[in-house]
């Protein structure tokens, strides 16, 4: 099902880049959080990061939050829905991907917009530690693509709902897109990171130096050679075409049996629109709301003195929509 939203840009930015960049700027707060190192099967570990412990013999919902690419629990939208929660009396933590916590993971592979792997040990052991409490899952950008990967692929997994916004649900098109316009702004400062990361790493693990040389490094100057050459052949793809297509989320919405929401603005600078999918590309439980204006992961609306964060409010409706057992019945 294919719905229009109802976020409705204000007058004073109705820009795609203006919704994109200002939430970053606007929320300065620091992100407030208990953190948890949870060690994984292959010696690897992530960090996560708590709005707060939930008690084990609790039954109302866990909500487990995926960052974007690059990103972590300071990022603006991460931090906001961490604290947006707690407000609500709503647990949740956030799972940091293997090298976003600010430390470098142990292992030369990393993560990608399709490594599930984490994702559905996090779950499982959520799982295991609150069983009676239901799993809802969110996911931004990167973050929302895997965990599209993660519901098609894992259906025997505990989630009872799960929410994905501003997802590049076909990864080459994405590439090419961040590349044009003023989009190569966001290309750049991805990839500083990605770099300055992979630098970091190639310092903490001698065997990492045998496969890029610091000037190889540097030398990188687009999100497409980075997959070409990081992504790829460290996760088993024979190059960038292959990660992309094996790992895109968009033909794997009709295999989704877990209610799920997708939100997405049509003009989203980071793709194009061969993102957006078309009715019978989506299972019966997945619904799309579009809007014309967001951005990407931006949806600010309100008086530009007091802007609101239609995302959070978003998810608070989301929550109160959940029907008592959400894996079955059918999305409101």
């Amino acid at each position: 099902m294919i719905i229009e939203s109802d976020f409705r840009a204000p007058w004073w930015a109705r820009n795609a880049h203006l919704q994109t960049i200002l939430p970053k700027w606007l929320r300065r707060a620091p992100a407030c959080f208990e953190a948890e190192r949870l060690e994984l099967p292959d010696g690897d570990f992530i960090d996560l990061a708590w709005n707060r412990r939930p008690s084990e013999g609790g039954m109302t919902p866990l909500v487990v939050l995926f960052h974007g690419l690059e990103g972590n629990v300071h990022s603006h939208y991460a931090k906001g829905m961490l604290a947006h929660l707690a407000r609500q009396d709503q647990d949740a933590v956030l799972m940091h991907f293997r090298g976003c916590s600010g430390e470098p993971n142990r292992q030369l592979q990393a993560y990608h917009s399709g490594a599930t792997e984490d994702a559905v040990f996090l779950l499982r052991t959520l799982h295991q530690r609150y069983p009676a409490r239901p799993l809802l899952a969110i996911g931004w950008s990167l973050g929302g693509n895997m965990l599209i990967n993660v519901l098609a692929r894992h259906p025997d997994l505990p989630l009872r709902g799960a929410m994905v916004i501003s997802a590049p649900l076909q990864l080459a098109a994405c590439s090419e897109r961040v590349g044009r316009g003023f989009s190569r702004v966001y290309q750049e400062y991805l990839l500083r990171s990605l770099r300055g990361n992979l630098l970091a790493k190639r310092e903490a693990l001698a065997h990492a130096r045998d496969h890029w040389s610091r000037e190889q490094i540097r030398a990188i100057c687009t999100l497409r050679e980075f997959d070409e050459q990081v992504t790829a052949p460290l996760h088993g793809f024979r190059n960038a075409d292959d990660y992309y297509r094996r790992c895109s989320g968009l033909p794997l919405l009709r295999h989704i049996a877990v209610p799920t929401l997708l939100i997405h603005a049509a003009d989203d600078p980071f793709m194009d629109q061969s993102v957006i999918p078309q009715p019978g590309e989506l299972s019966p439980r997945v619904r799309l709301e579009l809007s014309r204006h967001g951005g990407h992961v931006g949806f600010l609306h309100g008086a530009p003195w007091r802007p609101r964060y239609w995302l959070e409010e978003r998810v608070t409706r989301w929550l109160a929509e959940r029907p008592a057992d959400s894996h079955r019945a059918p999305l409101p």
